[in-house]
C-alpha cells in the first residue's frame, strides 16, 4: 500500500463527552461512514506536556520523565517529527509552543521560533503561539497555509481555545461545551478537502477537564478523550479503540515509516 500523508489534528482540553455530544459535523462524518469516532483513556497523569510527548512519541509520561507542566526540555524519546524527517518527509505544525520546545528548541524564543523553515530540525515548518487564547480560527489558518505552502507529508495541528474556555469556567459550563462546538464548525472548512487531497486525519485530545477548571487526574471527564479517524486507509465499522500511546505509530504506519512504535493495525483498512 502507497504510504499516506496525515494531519493530526490535536484539540487540547477536549473531553469524551463534550466531544461526542457536540461535535455535530465530526458526527455527520461518522453517520456517513466517512469517519469513525473512539473513546481513549489518556495516559497519566492527564496533563498536557506529558500528554503531547504521549501521543507523538508513544512513551507514558512515567516512560519519558516528561511528568509535569513544568518539565521543559528537549523530548529523549523519537517522536514522530523524527522519524519522518530522517527518513526524508516533510514536516510541519502549527500549535503551542510547548510542541517547538520538546521537538525542535529549547527554551523557545518568540523571535525566533514563532515561525521556523530549517529543514535541519524534526519539525522542519512551524508557526507556534505563546497565549493560550490564540484563537482556533487563526490557528486553522496557520496550519492551512503551511499546508499549501510546504505540501507536508505530516502536519501537526494543536487548537487550544477549548482547554482555555475549560480552565476559566470549567467542565459543566456553556463556554466550554460552545468551544468545542466552534471547533467542529471551523474544523468543517478544511477536513472535507484535506481529504479529497487523500490525507488521512486523525482528530484526539490529550485530556479532558473537570468541574474544579482543571485536570490531572484520573476522573472520566479527565482522562477520557475522543479520536475521530477520518480517511479511506481507516476502518469505519467498529474496529476496536486505540491506546493513546499507540497513535504515534499509527501516523508512522500511515506515512509508511519503518519504527518500533505501539501500534494498532486493526484500525487500518489497509
Amino acid at each position: 500500500m502507497m504510504p499516506s500523508k496525515v494531519i493530526l489534528v490535536l484539540i487540547d482540553g477536549l473531553a469524551w463527552q463534550v466531544a461526542h455530544d457536540g461535535m455535530g459535523y465530526l458526527q455527520g462524518l461518522c453517520e456517513a461512514g466517512r469517519a469513525s469516532l473512539h473513546c481513549l483513556d489518556s495516559a497519566l497523569p492527564s496533563l498536557s506536556r506529558p500528554l503531547y510527548e504521549c501521543i507523538l512519541t508513544g512513551a507514558t509520561p512515567v516512560e519519558s520523565g516528561i511528568v509535569n507542566n513544568g518539565v521543559a526540555r528537549l523530548s529523549t524519546q523519537q517522536s514522530v517529527f523524527h522519524l519522518a524527517r530522517d527518513a526524508g518527509l516533510v514536516t510541519a505544525a502549527a500549535a503551542y509552543h510547548w510542541i517547538s520546545e520538546l521537538y525542535n528548541r529549547t527554551p523557545y524564543l518568540a523571535v525566533r521560533d514563532r515561525f521556523t523553515d530549517d529543514a535541519s530540525l524534526p519539525i522542519r515548518h512551524g508557526v507556534f503561539y505563546h497565549d493560550d487564547s490564540y484563537p482556533d480560527e487563526h490557528l486553522l489558518l496557520d496550519a492551512e497555509m503551511l499546508r499549501r505552502r510546504h505540501d507536508p507529508d505530516f502536519l501537526f495541528i494543536h487548537p487550544m481555545n477549548v482547554d482555555d474556555a475549560g480552565h476559566r469556567h470549567g467542565y459543566d459550563s456553556p463556554q466550554y461545551r460552545n468551544a468545542a462546538r466552534r471547533i467542529d464548525t471551523q474544523l468543517a472548512t478544511y477536513l472535507d478537502v484535506w481529504m479529497e487531497l487523500g490525507y488521512q486525519v486523525i482528530v484526539t485530545s490529550d485530556h479532558g477537564m473537570n468541574n474544579d477548571k482543571t485536570h490531572g487526574g484520573v476522573l472520566p471527564e479527565e482522562r477520557q478523550v475522543p479520536l475521530f479517524a477520518l480517511g479511506d486507509r481507516f476502518r469505519h465499522d467498529g474496529a476496536a479503540a486505540p491506546l493513546q500511546t499507540q497513535i504515534c505509530g499509527i501516523v508512522a504506519d500511515l506515512l509508511g515509516l519503518r519504527h518500533g512504535k505501539a501500534n494498532n493495525r486493526e484500525i487500518l483498512a489497509c
